[in-house]
């Protein structure tokens, strides 16, 4: 190929992503998905965006999912304080420390995250001291995403967003990990003082990011799901549950595989154990916990690695560390959860300085001081991840536009439709209405074509349309459309409720659940 012909095929290659891109952020704002950033009315704020209707059912889902993968696994959850005195940042570590490389272009008026910059250039980054960043931006002559000159020199830039509390210096939570930490006595107490403990938070974090894009996978306020166990170091290689799962199979990305420049193996959790790449038993079965968390939302398996961090990457308490990954289809390979073993770091630093013991006792009456392995990570990143995943555009020719979330992570469960609007079909249809939206969102639509509202219904991911029409006054039946196949079905309308249950978790397929419809 030819220069000329090289550069215009990476042109054109440019513009279809760049129309792919605008498309989908179309889709996304214009099906009430995600807005912003906030306020646009003003010209927004980077890092604060609003989920629409249609978001915040999906983001519901993601975090109902969350809740009962954490609860079927013994972790119970928790709500604390979103503020806390500086005090508390000051022991956790985060008041100091907590901080990333800002990079400014030479006229000052823009700022960026550096390593970010290089990852979003496909650079890989196998060191993060900011010496070595800079090396690699002038090794590559990189530029700000608007062309402009950068200055070459890298400061830190703390992420803390602080505040006032009567007068006492305090700080938005970065994370719900420490304010799990805190109530420890509390709950050692409440759990009859018996170690494990498992609890969880869901809540809202704030981070003061430097630049932050990509929509909801960089936010300056997020929604945080970390979950806490708290346990025995001297039982990290004795752990009931690790027997039920050493022989799953998991995409594990070593730290030797990344630098050798190879990709993950699946490999048995077992093996994962006897070769050394994790370091305990518990501490792996939180990995798989955090891995089930994302496939149980319906993240295909072939889209998530585990990627252990590298020894100049790792937190100085960390004793393993391993992030989960997602490869989304407009950012390719995006960090989703961090699993840690926090060993006795954090509960330490909180007796040190508020002066408490927060300690267990073991039979023989002796103290220590609990390890902590943590599942963090963030319900944005998923929601956003659903949204990426399972966006499809079709052809132009088709001329339509679905959303093929699994069924049961999909905003809307059932849209019901009478066929016209004449009363006495509205009338059974407010009556399977309902009944169905007892245990399922629904939507309820009479206006325009039956055609329609079915691809309205489907572009916003809805798994089944209901449509009452005349046959079902005299049979007591309604037809049940499916969204991917576009089948029909008819099905009494005294079964449909234990049909569409059956349907949405995949217990019976869609041909077995009525009579077809020709």
């Amino acid at each position: 190929m030819t220069d000329r012909a090289s550069k215009e095929s990476n042109d054109e290659n440019k513009a279809a992503k760049e129309q792919a891109t605008k498309e989908f952020t179309s889709f996304v704002q214009d099906k009430g998905l995600i807005w912003g950033p906030e306020p646009e009315i003003y010209g927004g704020l980077a890092g604060f965006y609003t989920y629409g209707p249609m978001g915040k059912l999906l983001k519901n889902k993601v975090e109902n999912s969350v809740r009962r993968i954490f609860q079927s696994n013994e972790l119970w959850e928790l709500e604390g304080p979103t503020i806390m005195p500086d005090i508390v940042w000051k022991a956790s570590g985060h008041l100091d420390t907590f901080n990333d490389p800002i990079i400014y272009t030479k006229d000052k008026k823009e700022s960026y995250r550096a390593d970010k910059l290089l990852e979003e250039k496909g650079i890989k980054i196998d060191k993060f001291d900011d010496t070595f960043l800079l090396e690699l931006i002038k090794k590559h002559k990189i530029k700000s995403p608007n062309g402009k000159e950068l200055e070459l020199n890298i400061e830190r830039q703390s992420l803390m967003l602080k505040t006032k509390v009567a007068g006492t210096e305090a700080s938005m939570r970065p994370e719900t990990a420490t304010v799990t930490y805190l109530p420890f006595p509390r709950f050692f107490n409440f759990f009859r003082r018996q170690l494990p403990i498992g609890v969880f938070q869901i809540g809202k974090a704030y981070r003061n990011e430097i630049s932050p894009r990509q929509s909801v996978i960089r936010g300056r306020e997020f929604t945080q799901a970390e979950g806490q166990l708290f346990l025995d170091p001297l039982k990290k290689n004795n752990w009931e549950k690790y027997n039920s799962i050493k022989e799953l199979k998991l995409p594990f990305w070593t730290k030797e595989q990344q630098k050798e420049g190879k990709d993950p193996i699946d490999i048995t959790i077992k093996q994962a154990i006897d070769k050394n790449h994790v370091k305990s038993q518990a501490y792996v079965w939180c990995l798989w916990l955090a891995y089930n968390q994302f496939v149980s939302m319906g993240i295909p398996a072939e889209r998530i690695r585990l990627r252990q961090h590298l020894d100049d990457e790792k937190a100085f308490y960390a004793d393993d560390a391993w992030d989960i990954e997602i490869k989304l289809n407009s950012l390719g390979w995006t960090e989703c959860c961090g699993v840690h073993d926090r060993t006795d770091y954090d509960l330490k630093q909180h007796s040190k300085f508020s002066g408490q013991k927060l300690e267990a006792i073991r039979e023989n009456g002796e103290r220590f001081v609990p390890h902590v392995l943590e599942i963090a990570f963030g319900t944005d990143r998923p929601t956003y991840a659903l949204i990426d995943l399972f966006y499809e555009k079709k052809s132009e020719e088709e001329g339509k536009t679905v959303f093929k979330i699994p069924y049961h992570m999909a905003p809307v469960d059932v849209s019901i439709f009478p066929l016209m609007k004449k009363t006495e079909l509205i009338e059974v249809a407010e009556q399977v209405k309902k009944e169905i939206e007892k245990f399922y969102v629904v939507d309820y639509d009479l206006t325009g074509s039956i055609g329609r509202r079915y691809l309205r219904s489907a572009t916003v991911g809805t798994p089944f349309a209901i449509t009452i029409d005349y046959d079902s006054l005299e049979k007591k039946d309604v037809t049940l459309r499916d969204r991917d196949s576009e089948k029909q079905i008819r099905v009494k309308i005294s079964e449909l409720l234990d049909t569409l249950r059956k349907l949405i978790n995949s217990q019976i397929s869609f041909e077995k659940a009525g009579s077809s419809v020709k």
